[in-house]
C-alpha cells in the first residue's frame, strides 16, 4: 500500500492509519485530534484512502424525488426555516391525490420517493398509511423512504401505539426505509438549545434500532455548525457507531452544515467550506461500520460535493427533482439535475458514476456518451516543425 505523502508526513494522521490497519477503529481522542489537525490535506488524504479501499473509484447516486407531506408543525426548532403554523398563509397538508400528483410527472424515471415533513397536529399513522399504500398501488416500483425519528415518535403518541407498532404498521402500508433526519447533534444539552421538544438522543437511536430489527434500513445524519463543540460532534459519531454495532441497519451517514438564511439561531457558529470537508473526512474515518458517507448536494452544493468525493464521500444523493427544507433555509442547488449531469459531476472528480437503488443492492455503472462538442488538441510530430 502506497501511503500518500500528506499522511506519511503527518504524525497524527499516520498514527490513525496505523490504528485503522491494526485495530480497524479510531478512538474518541483520535477523532478529536483529526478535527484539530492543522494539516487538512493529511485528513482528507487518509479518508480518501479508506474510501478507495472500500469502493475503489465508484461513487453512487440514485434517481429520487422529494415530496414533503406537510410543513405544519407543532414544534418550532430554532434552526428550521421550513416549519409553518397552521394559520400561516403558506401552510399546506397534502392529501392522497395531491401527493400522487407530485409524484406522477417523475414516476417513469425515479425509483425512490423521499418524504419528510412537519409534525402535523392532527395526523395519525392512518394518514401516512393512506399515502404510502396509494403510492405502492399506483407505482409499485417506487421505494418509499420517509419519516424521521421525531415523526415516528409524534405519530406513535398521536396514535397511542408503541414505536414498534407504529413502524410495523407503516411497513405493512409500504414504508421501505427511514431517512436519517432529526439527529441534529446526539447530545441532549445541545438539543435543548436548538430543538427542544424533539426526540431525545436515546429515542432517536431507539427508533432506528427498532426499524433495523424489523429489517428496515435507515440513514443517519448530523447537523453541525450551530452551537455544538468539536467534542459534541465526535460524541455524535461514536453514539452512531455504537448503535450500528448493536443493530447493523444504518446504510449511509449524511453530515450537513447548518444553513443560516431565514433562521432564528443568530448565535450559530456556521461551518466554512474547509470545515465541511473535514467533517465528511472525519466521519469516514470514525464510522468504520457504516458503509456509505454522503456529500449531500442539496445542502452543500454540487461543487463542494464534487470535491468531497476525493475526501471520503462515496455518495452524492440523487436527482431529487423537488426539495423544500434545504431550499427554504437558503440552498441554491439546482433541482433540475438529470442523471447524466449527476454522472458527469462524478466523472469530473475522477470517479466512476454508479446508479444505485435505495437499499444499495442494485448497481449500474453509467457510461457517458462522448460529447459531440468536445475538441482535442492536434497531435504534432517533429517533422516539418
Amino acid at each position: 500500500m502506497q501511503v500518500p505523502l500528506a499522511v506519511s508526513s503527518n504524525s497524527s494522521a499516520l498514527n490513525c492509519l496505523e490504528t485503522l490497519i491494526s485495530h480497524g477503529r479510531l478512538s474518541f481522542s483520535q477523532g478529536i485530534d483529526l478535527m484539530k489537525n492543522p494539516d487538512l490535506s493529511s485528513v482528507t488524504s487518509l479518508a480518501n484512502m479508506v474510501k478507495s479501499a472500500r469502493f475503489s473509484s465508484h461513487v453512487f447516486f440514485n434517481e429520487n424525488l422529494h415530496v414533503n407531506s406537510t410543513n405544519i408543525c407543532v414544534l418550532a426548532c430554532r434552526f428550521c426555516a421550513f416549519r409553518k403554523g397552521p394559520r400561516h398563509p403558506d401552510a399546506y397538508s397534502l392529501d392522497v391525490n395531491q401527493y400522487l400528483e407530485r409524484i406522477d410527472p417523475y414516476s417513469s424515471r425515479i425509483d425512490e420517493v423521499h418524504t419528510v415533513g412537519g409534525l402535523h397536529p392532527s395526523w395519525t399513522v392512518s394518514e401516512y398509511c393512506k399515502l404510502f399504500s396509494s403510492v405502492k398501488e399506483k407505482y409499485p416500483h417506487i421505494h418509499i423512504k420517509a419519516l424521521t425519528a421525531v415523526e415516528i415518535k409524534h405519530l406513535s403518541s398521536r396514535s397511542s401505539l408503541s414505536f414498534h407498532q407504529t413502524l410495523s404498521t407503516l411497513a405493512e402500508a409500504g414504508l421501505n426505509s427511514l431517512p436519517g433526519g432529526g439527529a441534529e447533534i446526539l447530545v441532549d444539552k445541545v438539543r435543548d438549545r436548538i430543538c427542544r421538544g424533539k426526540e431525545s438522543s436515546a429515542e432517536y437511536l431507539e427508533i432506528h434500532g427498532i426499524a433495523h430489527s424489523l429489517g428496515m434500513p435507515t440513514n443517519c445524519t448530523m447537523l453541525f455548525g450551530t452551537v455544538e463543540s468539536i467534542e459534541d460532534r465526535i460524541t455524535h459519531l461514536v453514539r452512531l457507531r455504537e448503535q450500528q454495532d448493536e443493530s447493523c441497519g444504518f446504510q449511509c451517514f449524511v453530515p450537513y452544515p447548518f444553513l443560516p438564511d431565514k433562521s432564528r439561531l443568530p448565535e450559530a457558529q456556521l461551518a466554512t467550506g474547509q470545515e465541511i470537508i473535514r467533517m465528511i473526512s472525519v466521519s469516514r474515518l470514525m464510522l468504520d461500520n457504516i458503509p456509505h458517507i454522503k456529500a449531500y448536494r442539496m445542502n452543500i452544493g454540487d461543487k463542494l460535493s464534487s470535491f468531497a468525493i476525493n475526501c471520503g464521500a462515496d455518495d452524492v444523493d440523487g436527482t431529487v427533482g423537488h426539495e423544500e427544507i434545504m431550499h427554504e433555509a437558503g440552498s441554491k442547488t439546482s433541482l433540475s439535475t438529470t442523471s447524466e449531469q449527476m454522472a458527469r459531476m462524478i466523472v469530473s472528480a475522477g470517479s466512476i458514476p454508479v446508479k444505485r437503488n435505495s437499499s444499495y443492492t442494485q448497481f449500474e455503472i453509467i457510461e457517458l456518451p462522448e460529447s459531440r462538442n468536445s475538441k482535442s488538441l492536434p497531435i504534432l510530430t517533429m517533422e516539418g516543425n
